[in-house]
């Protein structure tokens, strides 16, 4: 049976759930597919655009439409995507951080939360580093969260899975120290 790059993402995204990405291989990907690896190379050139086809798919399901509304709300709506889409899958969270990181794939909350900064006013200086700022908060609030919760499931810590999160707690203290400095800047004159 000859598979399409859709239905090759799909059971890809089925074999992270079920083994994790530590597990996730061209060779167990080749078996669950029924197929040689090498059949894999035909539609992606290595595994680094593998996992990034992945970390795309993985934002692409967990898309939500768009808010209306300040600039604050729209990067408290990204960013909770982001989470929510990174947190649905198994390792989600350090799959989609490392496509990010080394610049593969995942690149739709940068341009998403840029254009929420730009409509701001936020000065240029600033909006490359608060998309960065609040892109690793919750790169690195998820990883915690989806390693503490999968830790607690396998029993290798005496740790309950957490009542509540601080996650919203955490992106609102960025997001003001993100409008202070800015209107600290405003008010100097140094916007652009």
């Amino acid at each position: 049976m000859a598979y399409r790059r859709a239905d090759i993402v799909a059971k890809a995204l089925d074999v992270l759930d079920a083994y994790g990405l530590a597990d996730l291989s061209m060779r167990r990907l080749g078996s669950e597919l029924g197929v040689q690896p090498s059949a894999l190379y035909h539609h992606f050139a290595n595994k680094q655009t593998l996992l990034a086809a992945l970390a795309d798919e993985i934002l692409h399901r967990g898309a939500r439409p768009r808010v209306e509304g300040a600039w604050d709300e729209q990067v408290t709506a990204i960013s909770r995507e982001l989470r929510d889409a990174m947190l649905a899958y198994r390792d989600g969270a350090e799959l989609v951080a490392t496509a990010h990181a080394f610049g593969l794939g995942a690149v739709t909350p940068d341009t998403e939360l840029a254009s929420a900064y730009d409509a701001a006013g936020l000065p240029d200086d600033l909006l490359p580093v608060a998309v960065s700022t609040v892109l690793h908060f919750v790169f690195g609030h998820a990883i915690q969260e989806q390693t503490h919760l999968q830790a607690s499931s396998a029993g290798a810590i005496d740790d309950q899975p957490r009542e509540a999160s601080d996650f919203e707690l955490g992106l609102a203290l960025i997001l003001d120290g993100i409008r202070s400095r800015s209107a600290e800047r405003l008010s100097d004159g140094r916007a652009h």
